[in-house]
């Protein structure tokens, strides 16, 4: 049993994750304005498979990829697609609608599991959809589309890829529950970030400007949004339930919204706010859910 104290630095480690996260995505938001979207995506995926895997060896964890196939899929829907998507919608629209929508993954898992894992929608999970629903439709107004249509779509598309990646995952903790957790996303990422590198060598774009800001930015993305979100995230489900767990790494769009309002002055509307806190309950409603039937976190809920 992990004592007060140990509980209580796995919060923290938490807390100092989601703030790494949340703020992420004001920093890709600056980060794309001397990139373009593909060479930043394969920059920031690329290096942070490298980082992880010198974690994997500075932490003698098993190197050697398995279930090779699987992790390409995985790869092409967490990495890939999920990156090109939620830059995209950040070349087109704000950096905390995006972060938010994004976070709409939750939602699309319990969607999706229905098809494809045979587990039905029960009880206080029909809640939390109805609360994203409403959520969606307050933040997207589809009667009023403005300019930014285009980005909210491609936000909401990265976060089905992120549920599509997640349902991946379970198959796979299914067949093979003994992988480990931290070489099956430092793989993952590797296989996922090539299409990235090998777009951005194909598609023509302008230079990369290689300011401070940008190679700060490459560096947080890489060693911090990798490397050590990924040592707090496995510290903490180490000393944590999974559901507080994924309840805390919530946080995430929250200061994602909050350092965008502060930083980028993207100050939402009343029809936004009332559909982020609409969305908001249905993540609490959920990860309550996964915290009374100890339901597990799987490899591929954690992504900034």
């Amino acid at each position: 049993m992990p004592n007060k104290n140990s509980g209580l630095r796995a919060l923290v480690a938490l807390l100092l994750l989601a703030i790494i996260w949340g703020y992420n995505w004001v920093v890709m938001k600056h980060a794309l304005q001397d990139a373009g979207a593909f060479s930043f995506g394969a920059l920031r995926t690329f290096l942070g498979a490298l980082c992880l895997m010198a974690l994997l060896a500075l932490l003698r964890k098993p190197m050697r990829p398995h279930e090779i196939p699987t992790l390409i899929l995985l790869g092409m829907l967490q990495t890939g697609g999920f990156t090109d998507l939620i830059l995209w919608a950040l070349v087109e629209g704000g950096a905390g609608k995006t972060a938010v929508l994004t976070y709409t993954m939750p939602f699309w898992v319990m969607v999706l599991a229905w098809p494809f894992l045979g587990e039905k929608i029960r009880g206080t999970q029909w809640l939390a959809v109805v609360l994203s629903v409403a959520g969606l439709l307050f933040i997207l107004d589809p009667i009023h589309l403005g300019t930014d249509a285009l980005s909210m779509i491609l936000a909401v598309l990265a976060g089905v890829s992120w549920a599509l990646a997640v349902i991946v995952a379970k198959k796979l903790h299914q067949r093979v529950p003994d992988l480990d957790l931290l070489s099956l996303t430092a793989w993952q990422m590797f296989f996922g970030s090539l299409p990235l590198v090998a777009v951005a060598f194909m598609v023509p774009a302008e230079p990369i400007h290689w300011t401070a800001y940008f190679s700060g930015a490459i560096a947080y993305n890489a060693v911090l949004c990798n490397a050590l979100a990924w040592l707090l995230w496995l510290y903490a489900l180490q000393r944590l339930e999974a559901g507080m767990a994924s309840m805390i790494s919530m946080l995430t769009p929250v200061i994602g919204v909050l350092a965008a309002w502060w930083e980028l002055g993207e100050q939402p509307n009343l029809m936004e706010m009332t559909g982020m806190l609409l969305i908001a309950a249905s993540l609490i409603v959920i990860s309550i859910r996964g915290m009374r039937q100890h339901e597990k976190v799987d490899c591929a809920i954690a992504q900034e």
